[in-house]
């Protein structure tokens, strides 16, 4: 308590006191409110992403002949072709050319339901017939309906057909575009930011290189597309919708990136270092080879994986160079 004899006593301290703890409390809610906010949405995107990870499957008795392999339709009838997929039956000839010994036989094999047959198992919207959801109750009852892990959807690329549509296309093209862009861009724009860090003069035309750098990264994603599609494919003439034009695009979009997280790398690591090192009588480029940028690794991986996330992300600038959004086979090379 405050008194005549307590010299050292400042009203303002218990204020300030408050207002110290009011700070903490609103940073800890924000906090809390960030994370409550992220486990929300992937336990979100879980619970609706993870149907897709299975598909339903119905025991059906199919008759093989010649007839089937001509016209694979012809396999099923009735109610059974109403709910069994497209994508299946025109896959039964190559079964039946796998499987030799079944020709002339009736088979009992589980076959892929139509999507909407599959949203109906699932509980989810459906525009299936009412006498066909009375079938698939029946074949419920009797075990003949059940819910596999969709290999389908990790195997197969883009399909006119719900259920037989997958990632793998889109996965596979991807992994070699972002190849082609590390390839192009990290080498690149780690050489440029060394040169203009540890080696360029300081002078108006390095400032002007430095600024231009840095106005790059704010360009929209749309113009490095223009440009790739200006140079890459009308100028060098390289195959359009190919994971290398679009490397090279994406590339041109993450130099900036790299080139400025590298240069600030660089910059951080001590001075002493480069003088410890001129005092044992090491070259420039030693310096920086053996020391200084081992040190600036850690910072220019960080500014790499920033841009292979922001190229990971762009669509803009690869539709403009024509890769287009309905790939129905994976990508065999990068040309």
């Amino acid at each position: 308590m405050p008194n005549d004899k307590n010299y050292f006593y400042i009203p303002q301290i218990k204020k300030r006191n408050q207002k110290a703890t009011l700070f903490k409390a609103t940073t800890l809610l924000a906090i809390i409110f960030s994370i409550s906010f992220l486990i929300f949405f992937l336990v979100d995107i879980v619970r609706a992403g993870y149907p897709a990870f299975t598909q339903t499957y119905i025991q059906m008795d199919v008759a093989i002949n010649e007839e089937v392999v001509e016209n694979p339709y012809s396999a099923l009838k009735g109610k059974n072709l109403k709910i069994a997929s497209r994508a299946w039956l025109r896959d039964l000839p190559n079964m039946i050319k796998e499987n030799s010994s079944w020709m002339n036989t009736t088979q009992t094999l589980w076959v892929l339901a139509n999507s909407e047959v599959d949203q109906y198992v699932k509980g989810k919207e459906s525009r299936t017939h009412a006498r066909e959801r009375a079938y698939v109750d029946e074949l419920r009852a009797e075990g003949k309906v059940e819910r596999k892990f969709n290999t389908i959807f990790m195997t197969t690329g883009d399909s006119k057909i719900p259920e037989n549509s997958g990632i793998y296309a889109s996965i596979v093209g991807t992994v070699l575009t972002i190849i082609v862009t590390m390839v192009i861009a990290f080498p690149i724009g780690v050489m440029t930011a060394i040169y203009l860090e540890e080696f360029a003069p300081d002078n108006r035309w390095t400032q002007v290189v430095e600024v231009n750098i840095n106005n790059l990264a704010a360009i929209p994603s749309i113009l490095f597309g223009l440009l790739g599609l200006a140079i890459f494919i009308n100028f060098f003439g390289v195959p359009r919708s190919s994971p290398l034009v679009g490397g090279m695009t994406l590339a041109l979009m993450c130099l900036p990136v790299i080139i400025v997280s590298s240069k600030a790398a660089l910059k951080s690591v001590p001075s002493s270092i480069r003088q410890a090192g001129f005092g044992l009588g090491l070259t420039k480029w030693q310096i920086v080879r053996d020391h200084v940028l081992p040190l600036a690794m850690p910072g220019i991986m960080t500014g790499s994986i920033i841009s292979i996330a922001h190229a990971l992300g762009e669509t803009a600038p690869l539709i403009i160079v024509g890769m287009i959004a309905f790939v129905p086979d994976a990508a065999t090379s990068f040309t």
